[in-house]
């Protein structure tokens, strides 16, 4: 595949990716998106209403 490149160490063994982004960006969104989900899986969320409350005092009241 072109614009993928493998890092290796001394023994062969692949360590990171190089990916050109220009070629293949939308795929590196997909998988940063994961990433980002899976690091916030465990958060506790907050209701839509608190959100909303403390959105519209930080904000001031828009109509």
């Amino acid at each position: 595949m072109t614009g993928i490149q493998f890092v290796t160490d001394e023994k062969g063994r692949r360590t990171a990716v190089l990916i050109d982004l220009r070629k293949h960006r939308a795929i590196w969104e997909d998988f940063w998106d994961g990433l980002v989900s899976e690091s916030r899986r465990k958060q506790k969320g907050i209701a839509y209403e608190e959100y909303r409350a403390k959105r519209l005092k930080h904000n001031g009241q828009r109509g």
